[in-house]
């Protein structure tokens, strides 16, 4: 059994919306197939950006999109992406699989689909095999209002009026695949990188992005924090969860009972990994302004045997849906430092919303924990005071409309009964679960509906107390209506 108590002095901060953030990287079918089809294509889009991946993606209300790595960020040089179509120039993606990319999804394409979508942009420059020159360039390109050689450039492309640049990061992983350095290196890179971004928009200013640490790499936020922090907005973190090790990824399907657990157990590292570094991010940055952005984490399992092992496409289970839930409710908890995170990726890379095979397109369950988590963004992170039984994780925040509560049971066979004790009079309570009858159940294009939302009805209340039954393998969203 587990028990909540909610009063409505203690709170946490605003939950922002970006922690519901995307990740989309030239990688495999994430864009190419996923999201762009191009504009003459039989599948039906509208620019060129397919519109069933676009309805869905509205439909979540996705805040941000990180783009365009990833490790792809650190090959790409922009200008190799704008200009007619036909005339761009076509590169080898080293980073995923050594396929050719053609480049006909850019800077252009990239802000369209942010139209489309509704979304800022977080846009990741080169650091490392590009120059201070061409990221600053880009800067000036995408975000310059006037005459300038850049906006020129922009404007005889077809765009005449600037973008605006919400989030940018200056190289990925720079520890590892983006030019395997000493924080020490890095950190003087950063700071002479980010000294000629320049904010053209005084009333929209860069936030600018450090490249943070790999998982549990604490000397590495030590050196950057001391070194670069009033030079930073925010500072990158990663972790992915695993069922085993990195070495040895585990299959996302007809996978055995300790594997589900495992794989839990990885992505509640979050919890820690947000803990220590915050902590280290406390001794030079006391007043939080520097944000914490986890800008790549997820499940990642081992590819589906037909597929290039290099483009990353996995299936999508109840499972996966457990570990967004988690996670998701560990950045709730630590709303004082996490300011952004983009699951990766969005379409048919890692932890996916989405899966497409040709004009087909099914929604995952993870997608499905993003929509049902909707009226969390923008709420207040409530301060509860919790005992919670070993398989049960929850969250709770105060929306326009009272308090919305959310329950993951993570256990394999017991259903959990939750009493939540209110500090106002209830009025109605309206429920919603995503609930697996077995470990590996999953949305297929023979079944796309095996894994969908339903009702939930298994509660009951008084006045200022709601106890609501959660079956094993299942996440519900509860909306409570109270008097004020």
């Amino acid at each position: 059994m587990s028990h909540i108590s909610i009063n409505r002095q203690r709170q946490r901060g605003k939950i922002s919306k970006y922690i519901y953030g995307q990740f989309s990287e030239h990688l495999g079918r994430s864009i190419y197939g996923g999201l762009w089809v191009e504009p003459n294509s039989e599948i039906p889009n509208v620019n060129g950006l397919r519109s069933d991946a676009i309805t869905a993606l509205k439909a979540i209300k996705v805040p941000v999109l990180r783009w365009p790595g990833g490790c792809f960020a650190d090959t790409y040089h922009w200008a190799d992406g704008i200009g007619p179509a036909n005339k761009r120039k076509k590169i080898v993606n080293t980073s995923w699989g050594g396929v050719v990319e053609n480049n006909h999804f850019g800077t252009h394409e990239y802000f369209e689909l942010l139209k489309q979508l509704g979304a800022d942009a977080y846009v990741n420059g080169n650091l490392g095999s590009g120059t201070v020159q061409e990221m600053s360039e880009w800067v000036e390109y995408m975000t310059f209002n006037g005459t300038s050689p850049m906006a020129d450039l922009r404007a005889a492309n077809g765009r005449k009026d600037p973008w605006h640049v919400k989030f940018f990061g200056v190289g990925n992983e720079s520890w590892g695949g983006g030019g395997n350095m000493r924080p020490e290196y890095y950190a003087d890179l950063y700071r002479q990188y980010q000294t000629f971004l320049n904010s053209y928009d005084a009333d929209h200013p860069l936030y600018k992005i450090a490249s943070g640490p790999n998982v549990d790499d604490y000397h590495w936020m030590d050196v950057l924090m001391k070194s670069a922090a009033p030079y930073m907005d925010g500072i990158s973190l990663h972790h992915y969860a695993l069922a085993s090790a990195w070495e040895d990824k585990r299959p996302a399907l007809a996978f055995p009972e300790n594997e589900w657990f495992s794989l839990i157990k990885s992505a509640q590292k979050m919890d820690e990994l947000i803990t220590k570094h915050s902590t280290i991010m406390d001794k030079y940055d006391p007043q939080k302004r520097v944000g914490l952005i986890v800008d790549e984490w997820g499940s990642w399992l081992r590819t589906e045997k037909g597929t290039n092992p290099a483009f990353l496409y996995q299936q999508n289970t109840i499972r996966d849906a457990m570990i967004a839930a988690i996670t998701l409710h560990i950045f709730q908890k630590h709303v004082d430092r996490v300011q952004m995170a983009n699951i990766a990726q969005m379409v048919n890379v890692l932890q996916a919303m989405l899966l497409t095979d040709g004009p087909k397109l099914i929604k995952t369950p993870t997608y499905y924990i993003f929509k049902m988590f909707l009226k969390h963004q923008d709420a207040l992170a409530m301060d509860t005071l919790d005992t919670l039984a070993e398989t049960t994780s929850a969250s709770v925040s105060k929306n326009q409309d009272g308090y919305f509560i959310s329950l993951c049971n993570y256990g394999l066979t017991a259903a959990d009964t939750v009493t939540i004790d209110m500090d106002s009079t209830i009025h109605t309570v309206a429920g919603e679960m995503l609930r697996g009858t077995q470990m590996d159940q999953h949305n297929d294009f023979d079944h796309p509906d095996a894994v969908a939302p339903e009702k939930f009805t298994a509660t009951t209340h008084d006045s200022h107390q709601l106890t609501a039954k959660i079956p094993p393998m299942s996440v519900v969203t509860l909306q409570v209506t109270t008097e004020n």
